[in-house]
């Protein structure tokens, strides 16, 4: 408030008098006000600062350990160039923010601060005058105003008093009124330099904050570049580990350990000066006479001894020269031999009778070099390999390319499939992410618009860069981008509509997959799709009529396995039909399967095919019901577009499920593919048994191990009170039994380790994972029940 006044009339006039007092008032008011306001902005401008520089103490201990952390790792350049320039980048912002902070000081604190401790209170002071006068002139004419008229003398007083205290009152009125507008005015200059001031620093702050980073952005590009062709070689690398680790781990499950096939040598002539090396156990010298584990080596002539790889060597002899060695058998344990010295012995074991023997030979070899002499064959007789554990290895050098092999031969195998070449919504070439319960490749775009639909409708897996499981590789090796897309993009033609590109935009292919897969607009009426074998379109009346003639020829075709790997979980291929199933159809060939139908087989499909049922006639969920045991994957996923509920009870067959029927089917990947479309693993048939019971029942090992991964319960029994374990023990199948117990073992360890326990323990990962290769690729080595549980289970 600027006040304006002219004071002349103020004085003279009464009723201006009044009005400058009240505009007096009122501006004392908002000095107070202000004075407030910029006490409290001041205090709050110390806080910031020194919130400021705490912040720049923390920084500066982060630069610090930053740097520190790049002389650690010196050796690895890359690192340690982007921790030098990303530590030199926040020193530099630090700088700048101590500019920052310090201009705060200066302008906003100092400068405030001085305005209110200094012009405020030269206000203040003028104003304590001002009303001492103020007071003093309502005094002088009170004083005038109760002068008698009879007694000329006081009147004559009183107005002299008052006449003066006028002129002081004028004279100090003039003053404050001066000191008020200067006060208004720098007022306005005060505030208005510090926010300028304050808000330049912020400026030159983000500026040069801007100019530093932009200087630093191409190094942050490239170097975001090379990080993501790091991530891509770490999850190679990390896929490569755990082939090789699946590898050893099989390896070590197949291997029987109860005899030693060690193999190791030693050399007299070694260029390091150690002619052989390993552990043994050591007797102490002690009366206790205890036995300890240690790295022993024979080296310059001298046996000698460590505990750890950096401790000093302990001798034990000094010169092999004047000492011997032989076996110690007159102790009660094995192994054990006795280097002896003029001066001392030692007692040592080996982890073996080979490695005794090693050790042995390789100290009187030892002896017969430092002689000088040439040994004789007893001495350089070689073992056939070292097993130093310095450089023993499990695997042979080959292992590791026969597994990427494997591996690559897996994935192209994916590929080959009927039009599996290009991505199955827009033909982009070379698809490498899948969706694990449609079946289909997808390119990386139409990958990212699957996610975004929800598991519920695409389950989407990288092909290269996440672990596969050997039964979902199956599923894959089963279905393919043909015989979806046929399923799914049935009609799309005869409504007049193209299928996006791979040039198409993104909202172009995000329409399209969403009408694919969420609308379902381009099925077929059910029925009428036809079905695709090995890439060949074939009506289903025509296959299930071409299946009557399998018990009176040989047939010879290129069909996918039940497995897609090889083998189902039972060992045989199976064709389908609605109704039955001919089994005894075996893998000759990875390039084809010569199939052939027993007598007994032969005459149930004679038996159960002679009116085969139509499937235009069926319901989604009964056709769903009906492919599911007969495995035919094809007619299974049409099922489900068409609406089939996965979940849905056969109340004509005692409650069965889809799930179910593929277990009476004996089908893994079946199972597999309808537990990837949300089927319900615990769901229970009218009789209270369960997928994972009947699977126990039939004996279906590679079943019941994908059940127990998927989290089936076992602890609930049937209407006759019998779990699964209890149907393993009576049918005396040890592989279904081993599996139960150690899930049922695994579940009670992770319940006693609480929401924060490990998700499984290492042994019972580990045997999951043997089991489920076995099934996917070696199920004979799986133990079977015999045909009787299959057929007379109801």
């Amino acid at each position: 408030l600027k006040l304006v006044l002219k004071m002349e009339r103020s004085l003279s006039d009464s009723r201006l008098c009044f009005l400058f007092r009240a505009n007096i008032d009122e501006v004392e008011t908002e000095v107070v006000e202000i004075e407030a306001k910029l006490d409290k902005l001041v205090k709050l401008c110390s806080g910031m600062i020194e919130a400021g520089k705490a912040y720049i103490s923390a920084n500066k201990l982060f630069v610090n350990g930053i740097r520190d952390l790049s002389q650690q790792c010196k050796k690895d350049e890359m690192i340690s160039e982007c921790l030098e320039k990303c530590g030199e980048s926040l020193q530099e912002i630090i700088n700048y923010h101590m500019i920052l902070f310090d201009q705060a000081q200066r302008s906003v604190k100092q400068q405030l601060h001085n305005f209110v401790k200094e012009d405020v209170r030269k206000f203040k002071e003028t104003k304590k005058h001002f009303d001492r006068v103020r007071e003093d002139m309502e005094i002088a004419q009170v004083k005038n105003a109760q002068a008698p008229r009879n007694k000329p003398h006081e009147v004559e007083e009183a107005t002299s008093a008052l006449s003066i205290t006028r002129k002081c009152f004028r004279h100090l009125a003039l003053d404050y009124v001066l000191q008020i507008n200067v006060l208004q005015a720098k007022k306005k200059f005060e505030i208005l330099d510090a926010m300028l001031s304050f808000m330049n620093a912020q400026f030159s702050l983000f500026q040069q904050g801007y100019n530093l980073l932009d200087e630093l952005d191409p190094y942050m590009k490239k170097l975001a570049a090379e990080l993501d062709q790091l991530v891509i070689h770490s999850a190679m690398e990390k896929r490569e580990m755990e082939h090789k680790h699946a590898t050893i781990q099989q390896r070590t499950l197949m291997q029987d350990f109860s005899y030693d096939d060690s193999k190791v040598e030693f050399n007299v002539d070694a260029p390091s000066g150690v002619v052989m090396e390993g552990y043994l156990f050591k007797r102490a010298s002690n009366a206790f006479k205890t036995w300890n584990r240690r790295w022993f080596s024979i080296q310059n002539n001298q046996l000698v001894y460590q505990k750890k790889l950096k401790d000093v060597l302990t001798v034990v002899v000094e010169d092999l020269r004047l000492c011997s060695v032989k076996p110690h058998e007159d102790i009660e344990r094995r192994f054990c031999f006795e280097v002896v010295s003029p001066f001392k012995s030692c007692m040592l074991q080996a982890e073996s009778e080979k490695l005794r023997q090693a050790w042995i030979q390789a100290v009187q070899a030892s002896i017969a070099s430092a002689y000088r002499e040439s040994p004789d064959t007893f001495y350089i007789e070689h073992l056939d390999r070292t097993a130093s554990p310095s450089t023993s290895s499990i695997d042979s050098a080959s292992e590791p390319r026969e597994r990427s092999a494997r591996g690559e031969t897996i994935l192209q195998r994916i590929q080959g499939m009927p039009g599996n070449e290009q991505c199955c919504d827009c033909g982009q070439a070379d698809p490498r992410w899948a969706s694990i319960n449609l079946g289909v490749l997808l390119c990386i775009e139409c990958s990212g618009i699957h996610r975004s639909l929800g598991v519920h409708c695409s389950k989407v897996r990288s092909l290269t860069l996440d672990s596969w499981e050997p039964e979902l590789l199956k599923l894959m090796c089963e279905l393919g981008n043909s015989v979806i897309n046929h399923i799914y993009e049935g009609s799309y033609q005869e409504q007049g509509l193209k299928k996006p590109l791979p040039s198409s935009s993104r909202q172009e292919k995000e329409a399209w997959i969403r009408a694919k897969y969420v609308e379902k607009k381009f099925l077929k009426k059910l029925g009428s799709t036809e079905v695709l074998v090995n890439g060949e379109r074939k009506s289903e009346r025509h296959w299930i009529s071409k299946l009557r003639q399998v018990k009176t020829q040989k047939i010879s075709k290129s069909l996918s396995s039940d497995s897609g790997l090889g083998g189902s979980t039972d060992g045989s291929t199976d064709i389908l039909v609605f109704g039955s199933v001919v089994d005894s159809v075996t893998e000759e060939g990875r390039s084809s399967l010569k199939c052939e139908v027993s007598e007994e087989s032969s005459g149930e499909t004679e038996a159960e095919t002679s009116d085969p049922e139509d499937t235009r006639e069926m319901d989604p969920g009964t056709l769903l019901y009906k492919a599911s045991k007969a495995r035919n994957l094809p007619v299974m996923a049409e099922a489900l577009a068409h609406g089939a509920d996965v979940n849905l009870a056969n109340d004509e067959d005692e409650g069965k499920t889809p799930l179910i029927q593929a277990v009476t089917g004996g089908s893994l990947v079946a199972c597999e593919f309808l537990l990837q479309n949300a089927a319900d693993v615990n769901q229970r048939d009218g009789r209270g048994r369960g997928p994972l019971y009947h699977a126990t029942y039939l004996g279906h090992t590679g079943q019941v191990c994908l059940f127990l991964k998927r989290g089936a319960a076992q602890n609930d029994g049937d209407e006759d009170g019998q779990d699964p374990l209890s149907i393993a023990v009576q049918q005396a199948n040890a592989d279904i039994v081993t599996l139960l117990r150690l899930a049922r073992m695994n579940d009670e360890m992770r319940e006693s380790e609480g929401p924060f326990g490990q998700p499984g323990d290492t042994t019972y990962i580990d045997i999951f994972r043997e089991f489920s290769h076995m099934a996917s690729h070696n199920p004979e080595k799986l133990k079977r029940r015999s045909l009787h549980f299959r057929h007379s289970f109801r």
